[in-house]
């Protein structure tokens, strides 16, 4: 129901402990800006629900990157959706567990390596899909020219000895 509205599209996200991720489609500076206004507010009613709490819960402020090749898009995607094994591969310094971030639309996701989503505690089939299918073609059809997206990959890790491997660079697109 919020993940879209006219000119906006939140395509994925992930929510983090502390900040949040949302790969949007808006059409120009108006739409994206209402949009995220929009998807802000939605977010903070939800957090100060759950947390019996009122206030702001977004900076007033978004940081957004620009993605224009299939590359960046590809790269996008495996920071938001793989965000959570990103963190804990920093604080751990090892090799997070492979499974769905039940805070994140990798349930939804259909460029999985493997076609599947990976199991996780909140891979219910039945859930109600958060997200909006994207329609521009870099992040419809585009990015998956470079490659599906393994679910074991560790966005922007650069482990001693292993180089990048199948780890994907970093290339945040945040609000």
């Amino acid at each position: 129901k919020g993940a879209r509205r006219p000119g906006f599209r939140v395509v994925h996200y992930s929510i983090q402990n502390d900040h949040a991720h949302f790969l949007v489609e808006a059409q120009g500076k108006v739409c994206l800006a209402n949009g995220m206004k929009s998807l802000g507010a939605r977010f903070a009613r939800c957090v100060n629900r759950v947390f019996q709490r009122a206030g702001r819960v977004l900076a007033d402020r978004f940081h957004h990157v620009v993605k224009r090749t299939p590359t960046e898009v590809r790269r996008a995607l495996a920071y938001v959706l793989l965000n959570v094994r990103k963190h804990f591969w920093q604080r751990r310094r090892r090799e997070p567990p492979v499974a769905l971030d039940g805070a994140s639309s990798g349930l939804w996701f259909d460029g999985w390596k493997g076609r599947a989503p990976p199991p996780g505690r909140y891979a219910d089939p039945g859930r109600e899909c958060e997200v909006a299918l994207p329609r521009t073609w870099l992040l419809s059809k585009g990015w998956r020219r470079i490659g599906l997206i393994d679910p074991a990959e560790v966005p922007g890790a650069i482990r001693p000895g292993r180089g990048h491997g199948r780890h994907s660079g970093s290339s945040a697109v945040a609000a």
